[in-house]
């Protein structure tokens, strides 16, 4: 049927409903599993193993009409660029939340923390940040380098070596930082369980790696779909979204490493029972100058201010 506009209205496709009931699937079958029932365990496999299927063959689907068929218009790309956008903004709402759970702990530790933070028995065990996360660090931001060389080869026209190196540099260097992240899960002196720092480290890390392996897996489906001349110089959208991923990656790592590893751990420096010290200090020596303040609490003079500064147990 002929159109008369750029927008690709798609036809019937049976991979959504299939998608739809695994998905369902996969979930009873855990709680059958969880309640004992037989060969529970066996559909939860068997269910992720369809869906991988489906997917592989519903991304089939969409290569076919993005490079055989001709679907995807400037005007689609432009809908697909927005899309992603906005799904990567999504994505950083959702990091947002935990680093606002990390800095509500570390600007004002409760009680339970024993008014530290990190907390007192964790203090001697928190990760040296220029050992193994300055390593990953390196590696994570050079494999955002190595992705943004294969993009400008690919807008150039070098798909044949040039391209695919700089990909399959990107892919390797992911799987060396999940390796090195792992080790450092298995050297860990501390594990989730052991309170309110242990939790949002290995749930704000542990994330991550999740998105780390995503973004490989996205990856290597671009270096198969590049291997298979499926992209061209003007017409590489899916390429481009998983680069986009890929550096939304690095820079949640980068905020992980600076307020984390960096700025995590140089917390432990701070002394919080004598936190305003220098300040009761500096008053004093104001005092002794002959310098006055008037205070809006009546009958309550500056030593005495200073002694219940000293003496509270807020701070």
């Amino acid at each position: 049927m002929r159109t008369y506009h750029n927008w690709h209205i798609v036809t019937y496709s049976p991979w959504p409903f299939f998608v739809s009931i695994i998905l369902f699937s996969i979930p009873l079958s855990l709680v059958g599993f969880f309640k004992g029932i037989v060969f529970s365990l066996f559909f939860f496999y068997f269910s992720l193993f369809l869906l991988v299927y489906v997917i592989f063959l519903w991304f089939d689907d969409i290569i076919i009409e993005a490079s055989g068929e001709g679907y995807h218009t400037e005007a689609v790309q432009k809908s697909f660029n927005y899309s992603m956008l906005l799904f990567i903004f999504s994505e950083v709402m959702f990091f947002f939340g935990f680093f606002w759970a990390f800095f509500w702990l570390g600007f004002a530790p409760s009680i339970e923390l024993n008014l530290t933070w990190p907390p007192n028995d964790l203090q001697n065990l928190i990760f040296n940040p220029f050992e193994i996360p300055l390593l990953n660090t390196i590696i994570l931001l050079t494999s955002g380098a190595t992705i943004t060389i294969s993009h400008f080869f690919i807008k150039e026209g070098k798909f044949e070596q040039e391209a695919r190196d700089a990909l399959f540099a990107t892919l390797f260097l992911a799987f060396l930082f999940l390796i090195i992240q792992l080790f450092e899960y298995f050297s860990a002196p501390f594990d989730i369980s052991d309170g309110a720092y242990a939790s949002v480290f290995y749930i704000c890390t542990g994330f991550h790696g999740f998105h780390v392996i995503i973004g490989a897996i996205f990856i290597s489906f671009m270096l198969k779909r590049l291997m298979s001349y499926n992209f061209s110089r003007m017409h590489h959208f899916g390429f481009e979204a998983a680069a986009w991923y890929w550096h939304f990656v690095d820079v949640v790592w980068l905020f992980l490493y600076i307020l984390i590893y960096y700025w995590g751990s140089d917390l432990t420096h701070l002394d919080y029972d004598n936190i305003f010290l220098p300040i009761n200090e500096v008053l004093l020596n104001m005092e002794k100058d002959g310098i006055t303040f008037s205070f809006e609490l009546k009958d309550l003079k500056l030593d005495q201010l200073s002694y219940l500064i000293e003496e509270s147990k807020i701070f």
